[in-house]
């Protein structure tokens, strides 16, 4: 390989390099909402104030719209989406809901982890700076019928590692996520739900 071209890819390595360096919390974010198609993970989630609600579980996704959520602690719950049809089984009450997700999603604070498509024609995007070792960008929902006043996800290493969800009423969710897996193979099946016998369906 002769100088020129020697020196033609060493410019190159350096024109990605700063480009990954120049990146923004908003790239990092737009990026994983383009590139990861599917992922699965564990969470935690915190209802701040009052007595503080505490659940832990684990979810996976594959874009867009499709999802399994499940809290195991303290209360077993699984949510459950195909995309066009959100399935609710509560194991204590031992009850299905069926809701349709319509274009819901897209304004919700479910779209960051589970929409498609660009997350800016939904959301007002901002960096919120750093904190506790994470970048942050704000997202506030451009719909005015949304439930939420605004949504702070918190990227580690390219991913959401925590998400702030600031609801209309004032209550405060924390959500933080460990072992999230990129594009991972995941089934079909894993998106539909078959009740239990004797399930009672809510009406």
């Amino acid at each position: 390989m002769n100088t020129r071209i020697k020196s033609l890819f060493l410019s190159a390595a350096l024109l990605v390099s700063v480009s990954s360096a120049n990146a923004t919390p908003i790239d990092e974010l737009q990026k994983f909402n383009s590139e990861v198609k599917s992922a699965t993970g564990s969470f935690s989630q915190t209802v701040l104030g009052g007595k503080g609600k505490s659940s832990t579980g684990t979810f996976a996704f594959a874009r867009p719209g499709k999802f399994r959520w499940v809290y195991k602690q303290p209360y077993e719950q699984v949510l459950v989406s195909d995309g066009k049809t959100l399935t609710i089984y509560d194991k204590d009450l031992n009850q299905v809901t069926k809701k349709s997700i319509g274009s819901a999603i897209g304004s919700s604070p479910a779209a960051v982890l589970f929409g498609g498509g660009d997350l800016s024609a939904n959301f007002t995007l901002s960096d919120a700076g750093e904190k506790d070792g994470r970048s942050w960008v704000q997202a506030v929902p451009k719909s005015k019928s949304s439930s939420f006043k605004k949504v702070n996800i918190g990227l580690r290493n390219g991913l959401p590692d925590a998400m702030e969800l600031y609801d209309t009423l004032g209550k405060v969710t924390v959500l933080t996520f460990s072992g999230m897996q990129r594009n991972p193979s995941v089934s079909a099946s894993l998106f539909s739900f078959t009740p239990p016998a004797g399930a009672a369906i809510a009406k």
